[in-house]
C-alpha cells in the first residue's frame, strides 16, 4: 500500500508499506494491505511503518488524523517536540 505521513512542514514518510501501526483515541492500530476504509483521529505515540523492504521507520507525533482508502495510508500528523 502506499503510505503518506505529513506534518505542517514536511512530508515525514512517502512510499510503499507493508503495515503502518499507530495509536487511535480507541487503541492501537495496524493497518495492513486492502485494509477497510477508515477515518481517525491519532493521539500522541509512535507511528511504526514497515516499507516493502522490511526496514522499520518510527516518528514521534503529538496528534493527527489517519485516512485509509483505495490501499492507501495517509496520515496528518503533529510532530512530537524533540526530547
Amino acid at each position: 500500500m502506499h503510505v503518506s505521513v505529513y506534518s505542517l512542514k514536511n512530508v515525514l514518510y512517502e512510499g510503499e508499506a507493508k503495515s503502518v501501526n499507530c495509536k487511535t483515541r480507541l487503541g492501537e492500530i495496524t493497518v495492513l494491505d486492502h485494509h477497510r476504509p477508515l477515518i481517525s483521529a491519532l493521539t500522541k505515540g509512535i507511528v511504526k511503518i514497515v516499507d516493502s523492504e522490511n526496514q522499520e521507520h518510527y516518528i514521534p507525533m503529538g496528534s493527527g488524523f489517519l485516512e485509509v482508502r483505495s490501499n492507501t495510508a495517509r496520515l496528518l500528523v503533529d510532530e512530537a517536540p524533540a526530547g
